[in-house]
């Protein structure tokens, strides 16, 4: 794949200056709040976060307030992801732990897009700005610094494309609900806006699969803990969503943010469920299909026996190993 990254004048000529798209640069948008900007600020980066040697996990910095580091650029992936005032986050050790399983020719990259207390609504492009327009003005400053109009969900698709330039997005991970996950009304919200990325930025579900995060639950005693019941059954509203829980992992003390040891956990299990839809694709190495099978295919399960409707997990239709949900 071929991306067409800019123009120069050689010559008094015009000139395309073509970019290989790396397929072995990984590339996960994460999105949501404060959990997902890095929201242990009340206790900080220790030590052991600050040491980011590896090149191969890479940060595109997308909004400004976060030091010396150039808007638009990419980065090696070390915290704060988001903005200056923020601290660890799930991505970090995701990415930490993805270049660790993963082998060495391959790269990742983040995407990062969180504001602090914010709904859902705000990356639905249809909905912000009334959403934007009643904001509390701490909360208008903090989108500011990726939007000027309020459209954090533009500069999350300007971004995005940026990367696609480079790399091949793998994944969008979710950390968002404290704010507004109790109902169905924000499944259908994370639906639209998961459908929204997809088409605009010419994607299939089946290849970059939507994995969400819990809450602080209530064995930490997370004032939002109640949010992960809604949280929880994205998998049903979304063939290609995945859950991953938050059981274990320590809050920092005000019940809504992890500690250090918290998103370090949570990272990895990020990490985790991705690496595991990234081996159920190669395994497959074909494209989910999510709807009724004709009679007309000729259906095989894995013993060889011929089946009337495809059943979960691989089938051979057609001659062609399809993984059913």
């Amino acid at each position: 794949m071929v991306a067409f990254v800019a123009l120069s004048i050689v010559s008094g000529m015009k000139q395309t200056i073509k970019a290989e798209v790396d397929p072995n640069f990984y590339i996960y948008l994460c999105i949501g709040q404060s959990n997902m900007a890095g929201g242990d600020t009340y206790i900080g980066l220790q030590d052991q976060d600050k040491r980011m040697l590896d090149n191969r996990f890479k940060n595109l910095q997308t909004c400004s307030g976060n030091g010396s580091y150039v808007v638009g650029n990419w980065r090696r992936a070390v915290p704060p992801l988001a903005r200056a005032n923020c601290s660890l986050s799930p991505a970090d050790y995701f990415g930490r732990t993805m270049i660790e399983k993963l082998p060495d020719s391959i790269k990742v990259g983040v995407v990062v897009v969180a504001v602090e207390g914010c709904s859902i609504v705000l990356f639905d492009k249809t909905q912000y700005r009334s959403y934007y327009s009643s904001a509390a003005d701490w909360m208008k400053n903090i989108i500011r610094s990726y939007n000027s109009t309020g459209n954090v969900y533009s500069t999350l698709i300007k971004y995005a494309k940026k990367a696609q330039e480079s790399g091949v997005i793998k994944g969008i991970l979710l950390h968002q609900g404290e704010t507004d996950a109790y109902s169905d009304t924000w499944l259908n919200n994370v639906n639209t806006v998961y459908k929204n990325i997809l088409k605009d930025l010419s994607l299939n579900a089946a290849d970059v699969p939507l994995i969400a995060g819990e809450v602080v639950d209530s064995e930490q005693g997370g004032d939002c803990a109640g949010a992960n019941t809604t949280i929880n059954k994205l998998p049903k509203k979304i063939k290609t969503a995945y859950v991953v829980s938050s059981k274990g992992c320590t809050d920092c003390g005000d019940n809504l943010h992890f500690s250090p040891e918290g998103y370090r956990t949570l990272g990895k299990r990020y990490a985790a469920k991705a690496m595991e839809i990234l081996e159920e694709q190669r395994l497959t190495d074909v494209s989910p299909v999510f709807t009724p099978t004709p009679a007309s295919d000729i259906i095989y399960n894995l013993n060889g026996e011929r089946i009337e409707a495809p059943q979960k997990g691989i089938n051979i239709i057609n001659g062609k190993k399809v993984l059913v949900r």
